[in-house]
């Protein structure tokens, strides 16, 4: 739904804030903002301006020179077509450099050689139509009447009054009181602490008594529970003033006419639906609510011809139906411009009866979406009342004395009983009963004792938990602390699970792709593997019913599954490959106890760009990753299902953390696999126990480093390693960084031995390191080597 602010602030007296504070405000109160806009917001530097003089342009025989005054002193010389100018009329005009709807900009220059320096603008070229300005013309320019402001230069969306800022509403199923201008001025009321200035409408009538005139009754008061009249004679049938179209157009309703508007701006400012029937066409003036009968039909206002069934609410006179209850008017119900004799109608229809029939009927109308939704019947007469005070107010006729009614609804109000201590609770609240009732008051319910009696347009307030809504939400849901449910979930990763994503995502940044398998395996999987006879992980677990030998035991090492995996991508003609599983084996523990579950991550991978540099490569950026690190890698010839000459096993603190290597090419040949395999297997569990996960800052350097680089000679059995931790056991503190960047092996290294060259980063956190200390570190970096079996290469 759209508001307009302009009316809204006949309600309610709001202080100038920007309109993203009155949004933001009254959505955290429970009236959900979609957006607001501005209207005229496309046009610019378009001002009001006078027509001087009018003269024929010397080369055309339809286009006009004109002088026009817009209050700067000098006039504008503008060239135009239109044929409707006078002088001394007041017109909307585009200087050089405006802007109008859609993007149009607008420019000084040439027609056919005079200058012009702008444009006089027509209706449509503001975005306007006849409905907003019914005496305008349609393909003329646009003369500004008497009810337009005609201040020379003023912007003219402030002189014709479109300038209105419009607030689109999204309201919920269960608040129709929202639905209307007065309910939104409510709760903006109740949201910012303003009081609430409503109108009680005051009707002058003395033009006799209309109770006679027509006969009204409810047949079905379970479906209609008031129905409301007044007759208005001598009706005189023209445009409404400015003011109305304004609010209409804002509020996005066309105006038509000052009797249709009046019905229209009620449902819009009281949310109560209303229709005018026009008394020449009511038969024997008699007005009956009832069912359809069978094969009844009615020409609608929309022209078209409907099939009535008796589950439908008709408004009927003595023969035929007049009107589909709470959807639409018949054909002849409406207002013509011969209309003199009214009848103001104000009802309250069933809202599932309305829905219903809207839905039958394939139809929907601002009345019937109002409807459905439940309204409350004790506004029937307040808003047929407004209805005939505006008629009053506007010169449409002359409302006659009295009211046709028949009321079948009840104007007592809902109790419930204030539970002070109960709602706290609810809401983990500290509130007095004073507080509660405080706020309850600014949404005009009242007390008798701790019972609350709520007002009939708020049918949503049933239970003691929706007074406790209303209370918080005026009360601030920013006030109320945070709380977990008990017992709910915390909806967060365990360390363990975070641990697990950490090594998923890392496989997958290094390229390779994740797979599933069996946890029950054969036991001729071990054969393949080239498991010895003796090893202790032969010993597995039986499976009491298995699907079949190949699923009979649970495995005690995962490899067997990957290999499978890699063969059957293999034999699929797949060029490469390169997966990864988190894996689960089953240790046995003893004959009475379950097995105890090991979690471990295997790698394998074929292909051209796989060797035993790439895979250990991968093993050492996951690590990197984890945070795991002094562990060591030793070159293994033991591994039964590894090249005994490309394999490495690693541990941490003396516990085995994996294996790296090559597979046996025998257990390739057993798994179809013509090609080299690499695998490596990683303790999950022993890596999340030494993971390193507490972050530590690390201020950058104050000081310069000092490098040195170091080509060492050494027998080619001793792996770089060693080397490695003999440089940092002897550099100590001030290593900061150490690389590999070379080793050789060749004609110029003497038989047996190799070349291995590193880069040496050293610093001091706190002074610039002296040659004479970088030399006392590298004295000590060179004892280590020597102990480790490392010269300087000379």
């Amino acid at each position: 739904m759209n508001l307009s602010m302009r009316w809204l602030k006949e309600f309610v007296t709001l202080d100038e804030m920007p309109m993203r504070a009155f949004t933001e405000a009254i959505t955290m109160s429970g009236s959900k903002v979609e957006g607001w806009e501005k209207e005229g917001s496309e046009i610019e530097n378009v001002v009001v301006g006078q027509v001087l003089k009018l003269e024929k342009h010397p080369d055309s025989d339809h286009l006009w020179i004109c002088q026009i005054d817009v209050g700067t002193g000098e006039p504008l010389q503008i060239v135009t077509g239109a044929q409707n100018l006078q002088e001394q009329d007041f017109v909307p005009v585009a200087l050089h450099n405006s802007l109008l709807p859609g993007g149009k900009k607008i420019k000084k220059g040439k027609l056919r050689g005079v200058e012009s320096n702008g444009m006089l603008c027509s209706l449509g070229e503001l975005g306007l139509t006849q409905h907003d300005f019914p005496n305008a013309i349609e393909d003329g320019i646009f003369v500004l009447g008497d009810d337009c402001d005609h201040t020379l230069g003023m912007p003219v969306c402030q002189a014709i009054g479109f300038d209105d800022t419009k607030v689109e509403f999204e309201i919920t199923s269960n608040r129709p009181d929202c639905f209307s201008v007065i309910g939104l001025a409510r709760e903006a009321a109740a949201t910012f602490g303003k009081e609430l200035h409503l109108h009680t409408p005051v009707v002058k009538g003395g033009h006799g008594d209309c109770t006679p005139l027509l006969d009204v009754k409810v047949e079905e008061p379970n479906l209609c529970y008031i129905y409301s009249a007044k007759v208005v004679k001598n009706v005189r049938v023209k445009p409404s003033p400015r003011w109305m179209r304004e609010r209409l157009r804002a509020m996005g309703v066309r105006p038509i006419n000052n009797i249709v508007d009046i019905t229209n701006y009620v449902m819009l400012e009281y949310g109560q639906p209303m229709h005018a029937f026009d008394l020449r066409y009511v038969d024997e003036a008699t007005i009956r609510v009832r069912r359809a009968k069978a094969g009844e039909t009615i020409t609608t206002l929309d022209g078209v011809d409907r099939t009535l069934t008796e589950k439908q609410l008709v408004i009927a006179d003595a023969h035929k139906p007049i009107a589909i209850a709470g959807v639409m008017g018949g054909e002849y119900s409406g207002i013509m411009d011969d209309t003199t004799t009214i009848v103001f109608e104000s009802a309250c229809f069933n809202g599932a009866s309305v829905r219903t029939t809207a839905r039958d009927q394939g139809m929907r109308t601002d009345a019937s979406a109002r409807y459905e939704k439940g309204l409350d019947p004790n506004n029937c007469l307040p808003a047929l009342e407004r209805a005939c005070e505006l008629v009053e107010l506007l010169d449409a006729g002359d409302v006659m004395d009295g009211v046709i009614v028949d009321d079948h609804s009840s104007s007592e109000r809902h109790r419930i009983h204030l539970d002070v201590d109960w709602i706290n609770r609810f809401l983990d609240t500290d509130l007095s009963e004073d507080a509660m009732k405080a706020i309850l008051t600014k949404l005009d319910c009242q007390f008798d004792g701790k019972d609350i009696l709520i007002p009939t347009f708020r049918p949503d307030l049933a239970h003691k938990a929706d007074i406790a809504e209303e209370i918080v939400r005026f009360y601030g849901y920013n006030k109320v602390p945070g709380t977990s449910l008990d017992g709910g979930a915390q909806g967060k990763y365990t360390p363990r699970q975070k641990f697990l994503s950490t090594i998923s995502n890392t496989m997958f940044a290094l390229g390779a792709s994740e797979i599933m398998t069996y946890s029950f395996i054969s036991p001729k999987y071990y054969d393949k593997i080239r498991m010895p006879a003796d090893d202790p992980l032969r010993k597995s677990i039986v499976i009491s019913n298995p699907l079949g030998e190949d699923t009979s035991i649970m495995r005690t090492v995962a490899l067997p599954s990957m290999l499978e995996v890699l063969s059957r991508n293999y034999n699929n003609r797949n060029e490469a490959a390169c997966l990864f599983e988190l894996a689960s084996e089953y240790i046995p523990t003893t004959e009475d106890s379950l097995p105890e579950e090991k979690s471990t991550l295997v790698v394998g991978m074929y292909g051209s760009d796989a060797d035993f540099f790439t895979i250990k490569g991968m093993a050492e950026q996951l690590l990197e990753k984890l945070c795991v690190t002094d562990y060591d890698i030793v070159a293994s010839s033991e591994e039964y299902s590894y090249h005994p000459g490309r394999c490495a096993v690693l541990s941490i603190d003396g516990q085995r953390l994996g294996v790296i290597g090559e597979i046996h090419p025998e257990v390739a040949e057993s798994y179809d696999i013509d090609g080299r395999i690499y695998c490596f297997t990683l303790d999950v569990d022993l890596m999340f126990a030494h993971a390193k996960t507490d972050k530590t800052y690390t201020p950058l350097p104050k000081f310069p480093a000092v490098t040195r680089d170091l080509a060492l000679l050494c027998e080619d059995s001793i792996p770089v390693l060693e080397l490695e931790r003999a440089i940092v056991r002897g550099a100590g503190n001030l290593l900061e960084k150490i690389k590999l960047f070379d080793v050789y092996k060749g004609a110029q290294i003497e038989a047996g031995k190799k070349s291995v060259a590193f880069n040496i980063v050293l610093r001091s956190s706190d002074s610039t390191l002296t040659d004479e200390q970088t030399n006392n570190v590298m004295k000590k970096v060179m004892a280590e080597l020597e102990k480790a079996g490392a010269v300087l290469r000379s």
